[in-house]
């Protein structure tokens, strides 16, 4: 089924997804601004200078941009107009209406989850305010940015991007499913690049990774993407690991990335949750080693009984 004759529910779904994907771009955007001007100093028209520069690479995007610009505009007072700019974000609910279908579906959404916190954070300026008085950063002096510095950032936020692409593409396969829309991803990604707030040059590679048979579970198994975020791993760790460092919050690359570390994991630590469970709720749990659902009885005599067992 095509989106131009999908069911209204599902043009609309598409387009709420697609301004959840528009959070989470703009986040990793500000997060990599704060960075560059946090932790390195550079003004908001010397980051701006980068963004113009990145924009000729696989990170070409509308947002991206537009992001050159906005930094290099000054305002009356021959100042940078970023910099007279209150800093509490706004939003009309579509970022959040995105999170709670995930969180319905089931689907881990933690980039734009996180965006659509940032965001209500940004809101709290008067708490924020008293609590940069009561939890004083130590003062550090900037540090140099070097091009291989500049490159890590450039390539970190390419990694996270890729991850928040992989997983609205994955929330609307599962919406598609649940709701028997029959959506076609890699044609949704060309309506997408053709003209939208998100259109990226990474799009193309999403509709060349869902013109494949099969198509991939998740983006982030598509070969190219997949090339990318092994390539860009080492330095999205160290973009993280400098930002916690100097005390620069970046929920969006943090929480990419450990969706990342966690999905690459075979087995995980979801096995200490069953026990908890069946230890305080009796919710049972299955075994590696052999079919079937199991109580341990905790309280009792201690011993593993199959689930409805007597006792």
């Amino acid at each position: 089924m095509s989106l131009a004759v999908a069911a209204s529910g599902a043009g609309h779904y598409v387009k709420m997804v697609h301004n959840g994907i528009e959070y989470a771009d703009m986040q990793l955007i500000a997060e990599s601004y704060d960075i560059l001007a946090s932790v390195y100093g550079l003004s908001a028209a010397a980051i701006g200078d980068v963004f113009a520069a990145w924009n000729a690479t696989e990170l070409e995007s509308y947002l991206i941009e537009i992001t050159a610009i906005v930094l290099r505009k000054r305002d009356a007072t021959g100042g940078a107009l970023v910099d007279a700019i209150l800093d509490e974000a706004e939003q009309k609910g579509t970022g959040r209406w995105t999170a709670q279908s995930a969180l319905d579906l089931g689907v881990p959404l933690t980039a734009i989850t996180e965006a659509v916190y940032a965001r209500a954070l940004s809101a709290r300026r008067d708490l924020r305010r008293l609590a940069a008085e009561a939890f004083q950063r130590p003062a550090q002096a900037p540090l140099a940015a070097s091009p291989s510095d500049l490159e890590a950032i450039r390539r970190a936020l390419y990694a996270a991007k890729i991850v928040s692409y992989a997983q609205g593409f994955e929330q609307m396969s599962a919406a598609s499913e649940e709701y028997g829309w029959a959506l076609n991803l890699g044609e949704i990604a060309a309506i997408w690049r053709g003209g939208c707030i998100i259109r990226a040059r990474m799009l193309d590679r999403i509709m060349q990774a869902y013109a494949a048979s099969p198509p991939p579970a998740n983006l982030l198994l598509a070969e190219a993407f997949r090339n990318a975020v092994a390539a860009a791993e080492g330095d999205w760790r160290r973009v993280v690991g400098l930002a916690v460092a100097s005390g620069v919050a970046t929920p969006a690359f943090s929480s990419t990335l450990a969706y990342y570390d966690g999905l690459r994991r075979a087995r995980g630590p979801a096995n200490v949750l069953q026990g908890l469970r069946d230890y305080f709720g009796a919710h049972t749990y299955r075994r590696l080693d052999k079919p079937g659902v199991f109580h341990t009885r905790w309280g009792q005599d201690g011993e593993e009984v199959a689930a409805g067992s007597p006792g």
